[in-house]
């Protein structure tokens, strides 16, 4: 049985949709990594900043988790980060043992990467006038609900 034009035309419309999501996905990716690279901090260290900027604060347990990354590597990270300034530990006042900490960043610091970010916020700002506030759900939906299956594709791959 041969698919109907209805049938192929959708197909074409999801394959072209993957294929914009992946260029997304690389263009922010060289964009993350040239403000790395302006503020001497590795990718992950980018990534991990990010997550305690938006999530924070933040056991280093609980952050390794989220990210994705082992324990020791976090470790690393974490040392890195507070050395440039860029996050602080501090006791977990909640916390049944006295040794547990949590990781915040430093707000003083977020005018560097606005600076950095600022010509993609600008874009964006001017992409989205283009777009009426029902567009703009509609698509910010659809963001949460890939951003969703991703995660649970990663959760799975983890898993295996």
């Amino acid at each position: 049985m041969r698919p109907t034009s209805e049938a192929v035309g959708r197909r074409r419309a999801t394959v072209a949709l993957k294929e914009s999501l992946r260029d997304l996905r690389n263009q922010l990716s060289l964009l993350n990594h040239q403000v790395s690279a302006h503020l001497a901090l590795n990718d992950v260290d980018l990534d991990c900043l990010e997550l305690i900027a938006r999530h924070g604060p933040v056991s280093p347990s609980a952050l390794a988790r989220r990210a994705g990354l082992h324990p020791a590597t976090m470790t690393g990270i974490l040392d890195r980060l507070q050395k440039g300034g860029w996050i602080v530990r501090e006791r977990d006042p909640d916390a049944a043992d006295r040794r547990a900490v949590e990781v915040r960043a430093v707000r003083g610091r977020n005018a560097e990467l606005f600076r950095l970010y600022a010509g993609m916020n600008t874009a964006m700002d001017d992409l989205c006038a283009g777009y009426s506030e029902e567009e703009l759900a509609l698509i910010a939906g659809f963001l949460r609900r890939a951003t969703s299956a991703g995660n649970a594709a990663t959760g799975d791959l983890a898993n295996s």
